[in-house]
C-alpha cells in the first residue's frame, strides 16, 4: 500500500497495491496495520455505498458537526469521480485549502479524509459506485453541508450546472454555517 501525501496537512491518497493475473485482479483495499506503521490510526465502525446514475451528479460538500464529526476512506469502484476533501480546521495552516482527486475503477485510489473537513465528489461516468469507511456513526441531528459553489472556498468542480439534490441546492454559504471544527 503507498501512502501518498497531499498539499493538505494530514489527507493522505491511498494507493493499494494491484495483484492482477489472466483471471483479473485483487487488492487489499483496508489494513489497520499497514496505517498504523504509516502512523495513521483509525477505527471505522461504518461502511456507506452510494450509486449516481449520471454524469454529472455533484454530492456535497457534507459533514457532521461537534461531536459527530468522521474520518472518512473514500473510494470509487464503478465509473470515475473527482473527490474533493476542503480543510475547514480553523487552526490548520491549509484551513480553507482544498484538495480534488480523480477516484476510479480503474485506478483503485482512495482518499483519507480526517475529521475537520468537508466532502463531496462529482461523477465523471455514469453508473458510479462510491464507497467510503467512517470512523463515526452517522447522526441525523449534525448532518450538515455547505454550498458546492462557495467563492470563499472556490472548489474548481469543472462544470457550472451539475446535478444535485435539493439539500445540496441549497445548502449555506460558509459565512452562514455553523461549522464547528
Amino acid at each position: 500500500m503507498n501512502i501518498l501525501k497531499t498539499d493538505i496537512q494530514d489527507l493522505y491518497i491511498i494507493e493499494p497495491r494491484v495483484f492482477g493475473d489472466s483471471r483479473g485482479w485483487f487488492i487489499e483495499s483496508w489494513s489497520a496495520k499497514a496505517m498504523e506503521e504509516a502512523g495513521l490510526h483509525y477505527k471505522f465502525v461504518q461502511d456507506n455505498h452510494s450509486f449516481s446514475a449520471n454524469k454529472g451528479v455533484l454530492r456535497g460538500l457534507h459533514y457532521q458537526k461537534g461531536e459527530a464529526a468522521q474520518a472518512k476512506l473514500v473510494r470509487c469502484t464503478r465509473g470515475a469521480v473527482l473527490d474533493v476533501a476542503v480543510d475547514m480546521r480553523k487552526h490548520s495552516p491549509t484551513y480553507k485549502k482544498w484538495v480534488a482527486v480523480e477516484l476510479s475503477a480503474e485506478n483503485h485510489r482512495q482518499v483519507l479524509v480526517p475529521r475537520g473537513f468537508i466532502h463531496g465528489f462529482l461523477s465523471l461516468t455514469d453508473n458510479v459506485e462510491f464507497l467510503y469507511k467512517a470512523d463515526n456513526y452517522y447522526n441525523k441531528e449534525a448532518d450538515r453541508g455547505i454550498r458546492w459553489n462557495d467563492p470563499e472556498i472556490g472548489v474548481d468542480w469543472g462544470i457550472t450546472d451539475p446535478i444535485l439534490s435539493d439539500k445540496d441546492r441549497n445548502a449555506p454559504y460558509l459565512h452562514e454555517s455553523d461549522i464547528d471544527f
